[in-house]
């Protein structure tokens, strides 16, 4: 989905909605050679960007988000809604489909 937002900042996810960004794969090695970039595996390690309000549950009372801006998480390889803005790109995931928070 390519969007005419000039800046990511303008996006603010809604209910339980996550905005991420996928960690880029290093096209280096250890020993200094540079990788074709059909050879580099995507990571499933993103950083998240926004975070929504969080959803509602049987009673109607707000759930908060189980993440914050800045956590690093692990996302599934495959789902969420891809949104592009000028040439970088980030994904809208809900906070049930995160797989898990790093914590460093």
């Amino acid at each position: 989905m390519s969007t005419a937002l000039k800046s990511i900042k303008s996006l603010a996810p809604l209910l339980d909605r996550v905005l991420v960004q996928r960690v880029k794969a290093e096209a280096k090695t250890a020993g200094g050679i540079y990788l074709p970039e059909s050879s580099v595996k995507e990571l499933n390690e993103a950083t998240v960007l926004a975070v929504g309000p969080g959803g509602l549950d049987k009673e109607g009372k707000r759930v908060a988000c189980s993440v914050a801006p800045g956590d690093k998480v692990l996302i599934p390889i495959y789902g969420g809604s891809p949104v592009k803005v000028k040439d970088e790109e980030y994904s809208l995931f809900r906070d049930y489909e995160l797989l898990a928070k790093i914590n460093e």
